[in-house]
This record gives structure tokens, sequence and C-alpha cells, in this order.
């Protein structure tokens, strides 16, 4: 069966409820699918319009009356209300775009079908979407959670249109949330790392649902495949640090294994010496790992010429915004060693090791804007992507 593409677009309701972490732990849990591009959209009068000229598709009477419903939500809710103040923040819409075997068919049983009579919390739509009658049967509240592809030409005419769209309506969406000027406000950088993806589960979903306690903002969101050139430029502060840290620790377990096997005793100097030697080896190793875990390759193994190129690992990168951002992220985050992380935190929760911790997240602003820099949080991998799935917009 050839591989198909489908999306989700997670409603501006569901993703000011911070219901985005566990919609996108259904959604990979669930389906066994490659999340394989994702985009945080504040669309345009244009874009929905557009949007809501291909909704309605079906000729079943039933499922008709559905789209044409989300039809009126999508006019409704993509867009801001004209009624609320000016500085009320604008609809943020999250395009995830999944690939694989019956993808379409897989994605549409996890989102669920929306009407009264299905309240068991199965689907996506039971546990986070509402469908309202009043006694007449008139649907008097309306709430999908989530919008989906009901077929395959759906699934490529929605896709080319929100493409069409990525560049001037998608991207890191700094001016849709409005904060009172004296407030101290910053962007984060949060990495979902790839231990998370080695195979479809719902930890990446349960590590954004963990981030959602903060009250931040997601401002932008891209899957990215670190080359090796980004991951050594990225932890390029790191290994300064490990040469150090480690100098220490490696002249101990040398000094153990001489003094166990050798009969030896090492004084201060020879100490010193041992951990000037082994202590820049062991860091730089130690770094070689990091870049491997991050990019799929060692620097040491990789061709010049290949470094700058996508690498094997999967990681999701987050854009924060909020007042205190940086603090906020890394309180909920956790120390780097999951052993000595509080309960609660995703690295206790989610993580192995120091290194195997589950996510990465800025520790200063200025750093943030290096690091998103780096990843290139602001590319548009989108639009490419689609056009070359579909061979044309």
């Amino acid at each position: 069966m050839a591989e198909e593409l489908t999306y989700v677009l997670v409603t501006p309701y569901s993703i000011r409820k911070s219901r985005t972490g566990g919609i996108i732990a259904r959604l990979i849990s669930r389906t066994g699918l490659d999340l394989v591009r994702a985009r945080m959209y504040a669309p345009s009068k244009e874009l929905v319009e557009s949007y809501s000229q291909i909704i309605v598709t079906a000729p079943d009477p039933r499922h008709r009356e559905i789209q044409e419903l989300i039809r009126g939500y999508v006019q409704t809710h993509f867009l801001p209300n004209p009624s609320e103040p000016a500085d009320t923040a604008t609809p943020r819409v999250m395009l995830l775009v999944f690939q694989g075997e019956n993808a379409i068919a897989k994605i549409r049983a996890v989102v669920g079908h929306i009407v009264n009579q299905r309240t068991s919390g199965e689907t996506i739509r039971d546990t986070y979407g509402d469908y309202v009658t009043d006694a007449n049967g008139k649907v008097v509240y309306f709430e999908p959670g989530v919008l989906a592809a009901p077929d395959a030409q759906s699934a490529e005419s929605t896709l080319k249109l929100w493409a069409r769209y990525s560049d001037t309506d998608g991207g890191l969406l700094s001016s849709t949330v409005h904060f009172p000027t004296e407030e101290k406000v910053e962007k984060t950088l949060v990495l979902i790392k790839p231990d998370n993806f080695r195979f479809p589960n719902s930890r990446p979903g349960g590590v954004i649902d963990v981030f959602s306690r903060t009250g931040l903002y997601i401002i932008g969101m891209k899957v990215h495949f670190m080359s090796v050139g980004q991951a050594s430029e990225f932890d390029g502060p790191v290994l300064d640090v490990l040469k150090k840290v480690l100098r220490e620790r490696t002249a101990n377990s040398v000094r153990a294994a001489i003094e166990q096997q050798l009969d030896l005793t090492l004084d201060a100097e020879a100490m010193r010496a041992l951990g000037d030697v082994l202590g820049p080896i062991s860091g730089q190793q130690h770094w070689e790992s990091i870049i491997q875990f991050m990019a799929g390759s060692k620097r040491s193994d990789c061709l010049p010429e290949k470094r700058a190129l996508p690498g094997s690992e999967k990681c999701i990168a987050l854009v924060y915004q909020g007042v205190d951002a940086v603090r906020k992220i890394r309180e909920v985050l956790g120390p780097t060693d999951p052993s000595k992380a509080p309960p609660g935190s995703i690295r206790k929760e989610f993580g192995q090791t120091i290194m195997v911790n589950a996510a990465h997240a800025s520790d200063s602003p200025e750093n943030a804007q290096r690091e998103m820099k780096i990843v290139q949080i602001e590319e548009n991998n989108l639009k490419p992507f689609v056009e070359s799935f579909y061979g044309s917009l």
C-alpha cells in the first residue's frame, strides 16, 4: 500500500486550553504514523475564506451537516472576533502533517466523529470536542477540537492550500499574543529530544502536556532533523565544560584501576597530570556522543561536506512565549540529571540519563535566540515537503 499524507488542524480553542499535548500523544501512539511536519498559523481572512470553500465535500447528508458546522466554525473561530478588544490574542492554529500507509483512515479513526451520542472518551473528539443540542435537536454549541481530512482528495487540497499560505500566515507568531508593556516577556526554545521518537508512543505529547503547566503560549513549532554541523554548534559550549568536569572524574577512575591492578599509589601531582591528559579526551568523547544522539552521527565520523545535511534523528522544536518564560520552562523541565529531578518534572517522568533526558530548554533569553537561529526555527520546511510529495502546489 502506498504511503499517504494527511493532516490534523488543532483548533484555537484546543490550543488555548492547553490540550495540544494530549492530542499529539493520541495521534502518534494510536496511529503509529510518522509526524513529518508541523507549523503554527495565524490564519488570514484570505486563507480562512479559501479553506471554507473546500471543507464541504460529503454527499451523505449526515456527514455534510457536520462539514457545514465545521465550515461555520472555521469562519467564526479561525479569525479574530471583531466584538472583542483589539488587544485580544489572535487565534493560533497548529497544523500537524502525518505520513504512512493508510494514514487518512488511521487519523480519522483516532479523531472520531463528533455527535452527541458518542461520549465514551475513546476518540480525540469524544475527549476534547463538544456537540450540544437543544430539545429540538438544534446544535447550540459546537467545538470539534481538531479538524482532519475525510478522504484523500480533501487531504491533498487542504495541505496544498495551507502550504501556499505557510509563508504569509505561518511561522513564528511573535505578535499574536499581547502583553502589558511593563511585563518581562521572553521567548524560549524547547527541543523534544530524539529519545521520544524511537517508536510511535505518547511521550512527545506527554512532554508537551507537562510544559503546558507553565501557562506559556506556543508561538512556533517545527519538526527538525538536526545536522551534525548544527548539533556541533548547538552543543559547542558544552565541550569545554565537559573537558573540565571530567578531568577529575576520569583521573579518579584511572587511579582506582591502576592502584588495584598495579598496586601503585598516585600522589596529587600524578593525579593532576592524569586529569590534564585524560580529561580533554574523555570530554571530547562524551561530546561526540551527544552529537551522535542529536544528529545520528559523530562529528569525527562525518565527512566535512556532509555535516550540513539533515541528520537521521528527529526532534520537535517549540518556541514558548510569555512572562519569565525561560525560568518557568526550566523549572518544569527539571535538572539535567533525571535522578536528581523532582517528582512531576519532565526529566523525572521521561528522562533516563544525563544525555537521554527527554527535552532541552534554553537557559537564558540570549541563548534562546542563539539556539533558535541554529535550528532555523523560522525555516518553512512544510511548503517544499508538500510540494515534493504531490508534485506541485
